[in-house]
């Protein structure tokens, strides 16, 4: 299916290694990634999916200190157990890293060095806020207040969780030390700022020049630029951080996470590179022209993505830009927004101790928040997984390879002469490996997996209307010939269902085999075909809403 197999960076929101992420955050950004990198590598295409756990945010060090602990503890605690979910889920990384290797510091003072030479960087004298009490400058992740967008009252001073506006402590109304309480005073400070206005211009036209991105990803973005972009500080006076290549800020002061992180991506790729003895392989990804770069967020990461992380790499020069940027939008948990930090919403681990992997991938995947925002709950991520993935997927796999083993010797029939409606079923499976594989390359992935489940809800009408289990007591030949066509049909839903439920695609591999490509293939008659265990396991939600409340 594909001619021309090209490189594709999968590039994955890196998350703070300060507390544990929840299913808005899998959703959000991990579990699309690894759908997408999946159906890439199905059709032939070079893909380096890459991430990391990010070890200088200052979430960290807020936590660090309330708990007592070193920011370093913090994170091998934290860096550990995302190691952990994304094993139990199967999330297929090429390279997952932190933030904290020599490889990144190197690659991050290089884009520093490179900025600053090509004068996109200077230096400038700020107002900052200052805790008299505890007599140190405050990060803005310790500044706390009233949001000017929307009046929620605990914005922090970097981000409103609420609205998701990016905000600048300065504007927050109310300000306060997350340290005291107290009201923080203004003092000056000297800090390097990236020219963001430099790159204006470019970034306005680039942003004309996008095409099928989602919507609210381009608004967001051009409003932006609509209003005038603004020069940001890049350092902040920290010691817990990457250390600025230039010693004329003197002691006491670190490059700033928002600046870093996003260079995790090149410097990922360069650390998998490395890890393959082939140290200049990143370059495919990031400087050839069939590149393509897809980097999987939330909405309130998008201005990082498509305004500052562009500029920088416009900046530096000789790097590609974003080819799509498909932010996902928020998940709410019984109408509150998922978020680590106010701890609401089950954690992924939470999450994977109540369900099977691969039926909290599928819940989650039919309620991914493309284009708005979406509800899910327990109860919900149980319904999915009985009435749909066991009830319909499920059953209909037990259904099939139960009636071959019975009818058909216990092996894949020969195809014989098949019918009109045999070979018109036939080409509904094909045609939904057409249409998914579409989907799926616009990153139209719940789309892409309700037509998946459209072909296995075929496969059904098809027996139930050749009734092969009647048949076989008068034509037993025809009957073979159902239950073959059913079991090749069932093999191609299994192909598009594939890259959202690795496990029990796994374990169909008797009689199917492995899927390797994103096409149906005919089995080889012979092969045998043993009496099947359910796929996945009911949800008792009775039980389960049970446990969770003792």
């Amino acid at each position: 299916m594909n001619s021309s197999p090209s490189p594709v960076l999968v590039a994955v929101a890196w998350p703070y290694a300060s507390g544990s992420r929840h299913l808005g955050h899998l959703a959000g950004a991990y579990l699309p990634a690894d759908v997408f990198a999946r159906y890439q590598r199905l059709i032939g295409n070079r893909v380096l999916m890459v991430s990391g756990s990010d070890t200088h945010g200052t979430p960290i060090t807020v936590r660090a200190d309330a708990e007592g602990v070193t920011p370093a503890e913090i994170v091998d605690r934290y860096h550990n157990e995302f190691v952990a979910d994304w094993e139990r889920l199967a999330i297929s990384w090429d390279c997952y890293t932190t933030t904290g290797t020599e490889n990144h510091t190197a690659v991050v003072q290089d884009m520093f060095l490179r900025l600053l030479e090509k004068g996109h960087i200077d230096k400038r004298i700020s107002e900052q806020y200052y805790d008299t009490e505890v007599g140190r400058f405050l990060p803005d992740r310790y500044i706390e207040g009233t949001c000017p967008h929307c009046g929620y009252t605990e914005a922090r001073g970097d981000q409103c969780e609420d609205c998701g506006r990016t905000l600048d402590p300065e504007e927050l109304l109310d300000p306060r030390s997350k340290f005291s309480g107290s009201q923080p005073e203004l003092r000056s400070t000297e800090h390097f700022y990236l020219r963001l206005t430099d790159f204006e211009e470019v970034l306005g036209q680039w942003l004309e020049e996008r095409k099928g991105w989602r919507r609210h990803v381009l608004n967001f973005s051009k409003g932006w630029i609509e209003e005038g972009l603004q020069d940001r500080a890049i350092t902040r006076d920290l010691d817990w951080g990457i250390e600025i290549p230039v010693d004329d800020l003197g002691d006491g002061k670190r490059i700033y996470v928002w600046f870093e992180a996003v260079i995790g991506y090149l410097s990922a790729s360069k650390e998998w590179a490395e890890a393959q003895g082939t140290s200049e392989a990143w370059r495919e990804w990031w400087e050839g022209d069939k590149a393509r770069s897809v980097y999987f967020i939330g909405k309130d990461n998008i201005p990082f993505h498509t305004i500052i992380w562009p500029g920088m790499l416009s900046g530096y020069g000789g790097l590609n830009l974003p080819t799509d940027v498909p932010a996902n939008q928020y998940v709410t948990f019984k109408g509150g927004k998922a978020s680590a930090s106010r701890g609401v919403g089950l954690t992924i681990g939470e999450g994977l101790d109540l369900f099977e992997p691969d039926g909290l991938r599928y819940a989650l995947a039919a309620n991914l928040p493309e284009q708005s925002d979406t509800d899910i709950s327990v109860e919900e991520i149980a319904r999915r997984i009985n009435e749909e993935l066991a009830a319909t997927w499920g059953n209909l796999v037990n259904r099939v390879l139960s009636m071959v083993h019975k009818t058909c010797d216990g092996q894949v029939p020969e195809p014989g002469d098949r019918l009109p409606e045999d070979m018109a079923l036939l080409a509904t499976i094909d045609a939904s490996l057409v249409t998914a594989g579409q989907q799926l390359e616009k990153v139209e992935l719940r789309a892409a997996l309700r037509t998946g489940m459209d072909g296995a809800a075929a496969v059904n009408a098809y027996l139930n209307a050749t009734e092969p289990w009647k048949v076989a007591k008068e034509d037993p030949e025809r009957a073979k010939v159902i239950l073959g066509t059913a079991l090749a049909a069932v093999g191609g839903v299994r192909v598009a269902l594939a890259p959202y439920l690795p496990f029990s695609t796994e374990i169909l591999n008797d009689p199917f085999g492995p899927v390797t490509g994103w096409q149906r293939e005919e089995l080889t008659p012979g092969l045998p075909v043993g009496k099947p265990s359910p796929l996945f396991a009911k949800v008792d939600l009775g039980e389960l809403l049970a446990d969770q409340e003792s």
